[in-house]
């Protein structure tokens, strides 16, 4: 008995030696595909270590199934959740009442109240603007509305929706559903293609409003230079197509390009630099594989004229909501990008030089939460929510 012990705890030891020597990428688990990366660095990078002590607080377990986080000028967060309902959270984690006047949202599987971001003339005008599913009688889409946050913030006034992504659908999956400003003060707005196989190639139809990122206006026009303004059969509106589920969006602080996640299917994740009117590829091209475990389409990684993603995880970690960090109290996090993943259950923190990634990182793991969203405050710190309710301030010791 003692010898078999003392082999097994041998074997043990071997293994894990052989283990911490030959994987110095963070993901050990494998891969669902035999799919080669398109070149080095694309997906299992070395494994990066933050060397000043962060901590990462709960402020509240007060949400109900948080979707999208942003922050007030003041420093206090908006939060939407998924029901349909908009709370106010102040930095030490006390929520408001629901905020009432929000359209009806259809909240089944993935749909429900969505990204959010305030003007930025707010302290001014006040509007409030969030990507929603909307339920109509053919279907359902992904919509963008706006309204007045009330002086007393108890209500959104005069709810318009300004933007609806073409054609409705009777399903309940991948709505993308985030939403940014740019500088010239246009809406960047993210659309998943639906999910299923039916809808899956108008991702790749310019003349569909599914599986895009798409500009437009405050009014719901589309934005002046956008790529496909002016070509026949296409969709004005459009910026980049060939998207499955965006559900990241940011923009690099330094450079001002914007960056992307989506999620693939069994594998395949990515993250993109988004450049207007390139095709990023799905479902044509991808690194994951159906959840049956069969190929998509043609099995194909690579084509001309398709974008490859900066990076890709396989198998899958479910990126959602993230931001690149700008801020000072972390200085060695300056200009990483920061990814709220579901499946993963961490948030993912990628080192990025010239646009390549060179160091993931994976901070909360021991949370074992579903992280949705993350934004940085106006403290520096960052702030994350998770479907399971929390809040989180991750910040210098």
């Amino acid at each position: 008995m003692t010898n078999q012990l003392v082999v097994l705890t041998a074997a043990a030891t071997l293994v894990f030696t052989a283990h911490t020597t030959t994987f110095s990428q963070v993901e050990t688990k494998e891969p669902n595909s035999s799919y080669k990366p398109a070149f080095t660095g694309q997906t299992r990078v070395a494994s990066a270590k933050s060397t000043t002590s962060y901590e990462g607080k709960v402020l509240t377990e007060g949400l109900k199934s948080p979707w999208g986080i942003t922050s007030f000028p003041d420093g206090r967060l908006l939060i939407t959740e998924k029901e349909g309902t908009l709370r106010i959270a102040s930095q030490d984690g006390k929520l408001s009442d629901p905020i009432s006047g929000i359209p009806k949202v259809n909240s089944s599987g993935q749909g429900g109240l969505l990204g959010v971001r305030l003007d930025p003339a707010f302290e001014k005008n006040r509007m409030v603007y969030w990507v929603f599913s909307e339920p109509l009688p053919d279907g359902n889409l992904t919509a963008v509305a706006k309204g007045k946050l009330s002086p007393d913030e108890k209500k959104i006034e005069g709810a318009t929706v300004i933007y609806r992504a073409t054609p409705a659908y009777k399903g309940n999956l991948h709505y993308g559903g985030r939403i940014l400003f740019d500088k010239q003060g246009n809406l960047i707005i993210s659309t998943g293609e639906r999910s299923d196989k039916v809808t899956r190639p108008q991702a790749q139809s310019i003349n569909s409003g599914l599986g895009k990122v798409i500009r437009i206006t405050t009014d719901g026009k589309p934005a002046a230079g956008n790529p496909f303004a002016g070509q026949a059969g296409a969709r004005p509106e459009l910026y980049s197509y060939g998207h499955r589920n965006v559900q990241g969006l940011a923009f690099h602080p330094v450079t001002g390009d914007l960056w992307e996640n989506e999620f693939g299917p069994r594998g395949g994740d990515e993250v993109n630099r988004i450049q207007p009117g390139k095709n990023y590829g799905w479902p044509t091209i991808t690194y994951g594989i159906e959840y049956s475990g069969a190929k998509v389409g043609d099995a194909i990684q690579q084509k001309e004229g398709l974008e490859q993603p900066i990076y890709y995880w396989d198998p899958s970690v479910s990126p959602s909501g993230m931001t690149f960090y700008s801020g000072d109290q972390i200085p060695e996090w300056k200009n990483n990008l920061f990814i709220g993943t579901l499946s993963g259950m961490h948030i993912v923190r990628l080192v990025i030089e010239n646009n390549r990634v060179t160091g993931e990182e994976r901070l909360l793991s021991g949370e074992y939460q579903r992280f949705r969203d993350i934004t940085q405050g106006k403290d520096g710190a960052l702030y994350a929510i998770t479907d399971q309710g929390r809040l989180y301030r991750i910040f210098k010791k």
